[in-house]
């Protein structure tokens, strides 16, 4: 058993050296995609050696607790026999006082025996001169020899029954004696298996405290892994041709997608791509500022053009102006999406959208309350990336994500019904799904992705 510590212990001791992820960085995409690949096969690696070892600590644990009902069995086992053994020698002892006592009363009546013996043999010796003279006739004289025959006579029968019973009580003394002492081998043999299942017992819980500690090594090399595997996956979404502006890497949104998963339940490629279409992954979250506080025209901030349908004035400018207010932004240099003409004609829709999940006010407002809940901000902000995914997360949960992704995808733009906008999301969505499990792209799909 010293062994197999020692060898346990080596193998957790160098665990480390077996799984360190690779430090270096990767210059261009197929550098980096063969750098993920193999993380990821390591990831794959480390988290089957963690199954195994969650097993194996299972299994020790089932040892031990077996052990111990072992122990605590053999435990009463011995207090139960000593208890025996105690009687037994109590047993024996009354045993020994009632031979010692029967001894003593052979001794007495042997004693009588003797003394009548002696009587009857003086009366024989007598003449019957002397009959005649002590005597008042020979009758009585024979009378008292009767009498002495008879005594001696119950005498011996009791002796020989006291005889009798100190051989019983012997007899007993013996079996009582060979009880105890086969008792007492018994216990010996019991003390011995508590004691070999004790030793059992500390180095099976020595061998716990080793798997317990490869266990964790294994979690910390695996978490290190993904971590290095996340920014891998964001080096390659900066190869593919983000720039590099205030919005989150890649991995940085797919963390925030993750975590918008756990509270939402929607997938975080859906996410992601519904997230994208919007605001290009928070890269574009609007061009136009508010230029009239009460109509809410907009303008364009590059090109200066002029939007009339800029912001809903009554459905959505003063819910837009209450949270620039709550949130200490100014209103006039807060960007909101511009307009957009789909072809409608100009009297159609409204631009006004905030944030990376480019909701509008009223919309905004009629759910920020639920983001509060979760993430504790008060009140919550639609231009914050972690509220706004959560936000969108939500939102496309109460639409029926979990049933329908492309009319959910469909009645976030505003549409009823799916069209191009949902079709193109799901299909990026598909693509998403492909770069976060396996880190590669189609051409097709790095367009749709990365240039959307």
């Amino acid at each position: 058993m010293r062994k197999v510590l020692i060898v346990t212990l080596i193998l957790v001791l160098s665990l480390p050296l077996f799984f360190v992820s690779s430090q270096e960085d990767c210059g261009t995409r197929q550098e980096c995609e063969a750098l993920l690949q193999e993380l990821e096969e390591q990831i794959k690696q480390i988290s089957a050696l963690e199954g195994a070892t969650e097993q194996e600590i299972k299994t020790r644990q089932s040892q031990i607790s077996a052990i111990r009902s072992r122990i605590n069995q053999l435990d009463l086992q011995i207090r139960r026999s000593n208890i025996v053994i105690q009687d037994l020698g109590l047993q024996i002892q009354d045993t020994e006082g009632s031979i010692e006592a029967t001894t003593v009363k052979i001794g007495e009546e042997r004693q009588k025996l003797a003394q009548v013996l002696k009587t009857i043999y003086e009366e024989d010796q007598k003449s019957l001169l002397e009959v005649l003279l002590s005597e008042s006739s020979l009758s009585v004289f024979f009378d008292n020899l009767m009498a002495l025959e008879n005594l001696d006579q119950r005498n011996s029968e009791l002796l020989d029954d006291i005889k009798s019973l100190k051989a019983e009580l012997e007899a007993q003394r013996e079996k009582l004696d060979g009880e105890r002492q086969s008792l007492t081998t018994q216990v010996k043999a019991q003390t011995l298996q508590k004691q070999e299942s004790e030793t059992a017992r500390k180095e099976q819980e020595q061998l716990l405290r080793m798997n317990e500690t490869q266990y964790k090594l294994y979690v910390q090399q695996r978490q290190l892994t993904e971590q290095r595997a996340a920014e891998i996956r964001a080096r390659l979404f900066q190869l593919a041709g983000v720039p590099d502006v205030e919005a989150p890497t890649f991995g940085q949104a797919l963390e925030m997608a993750q975590w918008v998963q756990q509270q939402t339940g929607v997938r975080p490629a859906f996410l992601l791509s519904i997230i994208t279409q919007e605001s290009a992954l928070a890269r574009n979250v609007g061009q136009c500022y508010l230029s009239d506080t009460s109509s809410g025209k907009t303008y364009n901030i590059t090109t200066n053009r002029e939007f009339r349908r800029g912001i809903n004035p009554s459905r959505d400018l003063p819910r837009f102006l209450q949270i620039t207010q709550e949130l200490g932004r100014d209103p006039l240099r807060t960007p909101l999406s511009c307009w957009i003409d789909v072809g409608r004609g100009p009297n159609f829709g409204w631009g006004g959208a905030m944030g990376p999940a480019q909701f509008i006010p009223y919309t905004w407002m009629t759910i920020r309350d639920k983001v509060s809940s979760i993430t504790g901000n008060t009140p919550a902000n639609p231009w914050s990336v972690r509220d706004s995914f959560l936000a969108a997360g939500i939102l496309l949960r109460d639409l029926g994500a979990d049933f329908n992704e492309a009319r959910a995808a469909a009645r976030y733009f505003g549409a009823s019904t799916p069209f191009p906008y949902s079709s193109t999301v799901m299909t990026r969505t598909r693509c998403m799904d492909t770069f976060i499990s396996q880190g590669t792209l189609s051409d097709q799909c790095e367009r749709l992705v990365f240039n959307p």
